[in-house]
């Protein structure tokens, strides 16, 4: 695996692939690699070429209060793991690099930025949407592998490259989780042992909304009102929001026709987690 840190020796070797004609997948990740990077790593190694994976912190979508510093962080694990997966190219640009002192450009979607998670992180995807369109730029992609788990994150992203005509395959894999239902998360690191315990509520209200819509249940409000009884019994969890929307455009459903996600944020402690369930897509 060779490890590249320069933007300028990354554009030259993604310029030798193309004209190598190989097909390069790409999964960008911000470290601390756990299984659901991994899976998307495996899915890349096994249906492109060539893969890059990115390890890059991005401050660019960490606003002053939020965790930028405390942000967990082991490049050497990250390095081992990918190795052993047979990741071709780790790319790992220092944030001098990425956003110089004189840099001033910013990507945004508006319409969908603002919902959901972008209510109580207004930054956020301004941030998310300049990075992968930069690295999107240096690597130049075929496949770009991303996690249902950052459901709005997917969304945005596709909305983006369709707009900017960039010619990238955006690749949306499932939710992996452990083995009692959490969602892999680099931020799970940050749970004692009884949020994490706590932490199991997301999973189980979405596990509900499954059962309510099993049963023939399409009113928004009715699965919603049941996912918020589930939250709103655990003591350490803070609901942020819970919301029925179109997956094509984060539009909120008053019933559900034939596609739909349900989006959840909740601190648990300190810790802000999401979770998603998707139906009909």
């Amino acid at each position: 695996m060779k490890m590249i840190t320069s933007i300028q020796e990354m554009m030259r070797e993604s310029e030798r692939l193309r004209e190598e004609k190989k097909k390069i997948g790409f999964v960008p990740t911000m470290g601390f690699l756990h299984d659901g990077h991994l899976s998307l790593v495996e899915r890349s190694v096994h249906h492109t070429d060539v893969t890059v994976v990115s390890v890059f912190v991005n401050p660019a979508q960490f606003a002053p209060h939020e965790d930028f510093k405390e942000y967990p962080r082991d490049i050497q694990k990250d390095k081992r793991l990918l190795e052993k997966m047979g990741v071709d190219i780790l790319f790992c640009p220092d944030q001098e690099e990425m956003y110089p002192e004189d840099y001033k450009t910013f990507v945004e979607v508006h319409g969908f930025q603002e919902k959901l998670c972008g209510r109580s992180r207004p930054i956020f995807f301004r941030g998310v949407c300049t990075v992968v369109l930069k690295l999107f730029n240096i690597i130049r992609p075929d496949t770009a592998f991303f996690g249902q788990k950052d459901a709005q994150q997917a969304v945005i992203i596709q909305k983006m490259v369709k707009d900017v005509n960039f010619p990238v395959h955006i690749e949306v894999l499932p939710i992996v989780r452990e083995k009692d239902g959490l969602a892999k998360s680099s931020r799970n690191a940050y749970l004692n042992s009884r949020e994490r315990k706590a932490a199991l509520v997301l999973f189980l209200s979405l596990k509900a909304a499954e059962r309510c819509l099993k049963n023939g249940e399409k009113n928004s409000s009715i699965i919603l009102a049941e996912i918020k009884r589930i939250l709103d019994s655990e003591p350490l969890a803070e609901v942020e929001y819970v919301e029925v929307v179109d997956p094509r455009n984060l539009e909120p459903l008053k019933r559900i026709k034939d596609r739909a996600l349900i989006a959840l944020a909740v601190k648990v402690g300190k810790t802000r987690l999401i979770d998603n369930l998707t139906i009909g897509v």
